[in-house]
């Protein structure tokens, strides 16, 4: 019940009556500058700012959980999910060392737990993102969908469990959502509904970023709508990721297979008339440019990535620009789509070029699956009943078909393909911790999984 009250109260419907949000390990109270996207002092309500998620609902917080300060990274940057200035100074610390965070899609617990499980283990923040569909199917598929309520559910239930677990694992995270077509709008609406809420208990929004993706609509519409969520989700520091250009193939019911070859391509004078617009409101905001980014996993040759697009676009905002460009005069912070299958040598090229974040969905899906299937192949013959099995056919089947084993495996396999995704984007020992401690005191079959 504790933990039930402590949800439910963070949820009691109000106004917003101050501008402000800290990291769950400062004491201070902060608010937030949209001009300039700085942290000034704040005397609003003190009280209500807590210091952690483990604090709030009375979890035991030692060891990583524990960290104070990452030697590596900014001192605002703590274990647990990063909103505000903090999730900011995370993202321009990617831009100036030359990495990019991966973005994991996630449908379960499970797939969560794994993403969790691999930012520890490369010591590096992760990325943890809900589409409209993963989201319903979090919440389960049988709940009715209407006004998109479950998949409003799905998300801030996985939310919490991001949270609630975050600093456990000792890593920085940014907790955000994916793609949201105009259709999808009351969904990203709940969501922030939600994250204000949230924000008058405990000073902080629930989710550090959503992303609009109104690639489909006019450039004019796109940007006009995207100032105006910007304006309201600036306010409680949360970002903004906008998408200009159309990312092809299909995913999560999406399909773009069709789109006019230039709709894959952004111009440079298209980024900057964003760019323009979105800053008059705050720099909280990314931009998912288009380089000929395609979803899914296709043969080698078919698909033409131009990452050089963004590099003219970085040299073109400057230039106009002029003095206000940053020294790496890289002004955008881009966010690369359609990046499963990727070749290595575009994937770096893109990050020298202002790439922070790289979106990955199709090849974790196969990893899952892949873990799975070859935990079937290796142990089928213990599989087709409960009862009776090579060693004898009166021995019992249960530690191989318990659920725990086959997603066990499923996750070992998912943190395998990741550490490739964390090596390929640069992103190993960015936080600088020590290696982790081997658990003690596991519970379930086999200690948490056959071997596979």
């Amino acid at each position: 019940m504790k933990i039930a009250a402590s949800i439910v109260s963070a949820f009691v419907a109000g106004t917003i009556s101050a501008n402000a949000f800290v990291s769950p390990h400062q004491s201070s109270s902060l608010a937030f500058n949209k001009a300039t996207s700085s942290v000034v002092p704040s005397t609003s309500n003190v009280n209500s700012q807590l210091k952690s998620m483990s604090d709030d609902l009375d979890i035991p917080c030692e060891d990583d959980c524990a960290i104070e300060k990452y030697p590596k990274l900014p001192a605002s940057v703590h274990p647990g999910v990063n909103t505000g200035q903090a999730m900011i100074d995370l993202l321009q610390h990617a831009k100036e060392n030359g990495y990019a965070i991966p973005a994991v899609n996630c449908v379960s617990s499970s797939g969560i737990n794994a993403c969790l499980e691999a930012a520890r283990k490369n010591d590096a923040p992760i990325i943890i993102q809900f589409s409209s569909g993963g989201s319903q199917f979090y919440a389960g598929k049988d709940l009715d969908n209407t006004n998109y309520n479950a998949a409003i559910a799905g998300a801030i239930s996985g939310a919490f469990h991001v949270r609630t677990l975050a600093e456990q694992y000792g890593v920085p995270v940014l907790l955000h959502t994916d793609h949201c077509a105009k259709k999808l709008l009351p969904w990203i609406d709940g969501l922030v509904s939600a994250s204000e809420r949230y924000f008058e208990k405990h000073g902080e929004p629930l989710f550090s970023s959503h992303m609009i993706d109104l690639s489909e609509e006019p450039i004019e519409e796109n940007i006009e709508i995207c100032k105006e969520y910007l304006e309201r989700m600036s306010k409680i520091g949360i970002l903004l990721e906008m998408e200009l250009g159309i990312t092809g193939g299909e995913e999560d019911g999406v399909n773009n297979e069709d789109v006019d070859i230039e709709d894959l391509y952004s111009k440079p004078e298209e980024i900057y008339q964003v760019y323009e617009e979105l800053s008059q409101v705050s720099d909280m905001f990314t931009v998912a440019a288009a380089f000929g980014n395609v979803h899914g996993v296709y043969s080698p040759g078919n698909v033409k990535l131009e990452p050089e697009i963004l590099n003219r676009a970085q040299d073109y905002i400057s230039e106009k620009i002029g003095d206000a460009a940053p020294e790496d005069k890289k002004p955008v912070m881009f966010v690369f789509h359609g990046g499963s299958g990727s070749d290595l040598s575009d994937i770096r090229r893109a990050i020298d070029y202002g790439v922070i974040k790289m979106n990955i969905d199709t090849d974790t899906q196969w990893s899952y699956w892949e873990g799975i299937k070859n935990f079937e192949n290796k142990w089928h013959d213990y599989l087709q009943q409960q009862i009776g099995n090579p060693d004898g056919p009166d021995k019992p089947n249960k530690k191989y078909y318990d659920p725990r084993e086959c997603m066990r495996a499923a996750e070992t396999n998912t943190v395998e393909r990741l550490t490739k995704c964390f090596e390929d984007l640069k992103c190993q020992g960015v936080c600088g911790m020590e290696e982790k401690k081997a658990a003690e005191n596991v519970f379930g079959p086999a200690l948490g999984g056959l071997p596979v």
